[in-house]
């Protein structure tokens, strides 16, 4: 049985940082592509970072540079470390496995950027 706990979110102000943990069973994520989504009120769910069983990274045009993500394989868990936090990153994230033709998610971290 596979499951996906994400966890770390929060809020934060403006220009800060927040690292979400995505904390993988039942599967490998040294073996997948791992994903992270997140999902805005009002707003379909959207791809913000992505890397594969080969290590390829990919973000979003509105992450890039800023956001960046990374597995541990001893602690089979997939991390998004996320600087210079925007208003507009609020959203609810969702880690993704991807497993053949499978996939998996978590059940979101709320992330707020207020003031």
């Amino acid at each position: 049985q596979v499951q996906l706990v994400e966890s770390g979110g929060g809020l934060v102000q403006p220009g800060g940082s927040l690292r979400l943990s995505c904390a993988a069973s039942g599967i490998f994520v040294s073996i997948y592509a791992m994903g992270w989504y997140r999902q805005a009120p009002g707003k379909q769910r959207e791809l913000v970072a992505h890397i594969s069983s080969g290590s390829n990274r990919n973000y979003a045009d509105s992450v890039k540079g800023r956001f960046t993500i990374s597995r541990d394989n001893a602690k089979n868990t997939v991390y998004l470390q996320m600087n210079s936090l925007k208003p507009e990153d609020t959203a609810v994230y969702y880690c993704n496995a991807q497993v053949t033709s499978t996939g998996y998610w978590g059940q979101g971290t709320q992330v707020t950027v207020s003031s």
